[in-house]
């Protein structure tokens, strides 16, 4: 595989009617896979070093993203699920991997400003169910 584009990762959103909306103006985009670990060590573990369960740790899934406003649909659609505390479907797409779908909510949404520069927002989401990932 080659290097991609950092700009053809997408953010999209159900929209609430079951089609996809792109989160317009989005410059900087993270995708986190987290997987919690159990220890079962006990008294007899081998030289008493740290035993896991194997897949028995909590997953999750968290997207990160900054941008500047550029889209007033996508804009409100984010404002308002935030304050109604929604889950609602999203996908990431990664350009030459897959498209990765789930509920997420949003547990961030940070707006600032530099004097002479545009206003941008910080956006962070939290998976809230099973991924489903398509790969390209």
């Amino acid at each position: 595989m080659t290097a991609q584009k950092g700009k053809d990762i997408l953010l999209k959103i159900d929209n609430g009617s079951g089609s996809f909306q792109t989160i317009a103006g989005l410059r900087t985009k993270r995708l986190a896979l987290n997987s919690d670990s159990v220890d079962i060590t006990h008294s007899e573990s081998v030289g008493r070093w740290r035993e896991l369960s194997a897949g028995a740790g909590v997953r999750k899934a968290s997207i990160a993203g900054t941008g500047i406003f550029k889209d007033a649909d996508s804009d409100a659609l984010m404002r308002q699920l935030f304050f109604d505390g929604s889950i609602r479907d999203w996908q990431i797409i990664l350009p030459a991997f897959g498209v990765i779908q789930a509920p997420f909510q949003i547990t961030s949404l940070d707006y600032r400003g530099e004097h002479t520069g545009e206003i941008t927002f910080d956006l962070a989401l939290d998976s809230a169910g099973a991924l489903n990932f398509q790969p390209m």
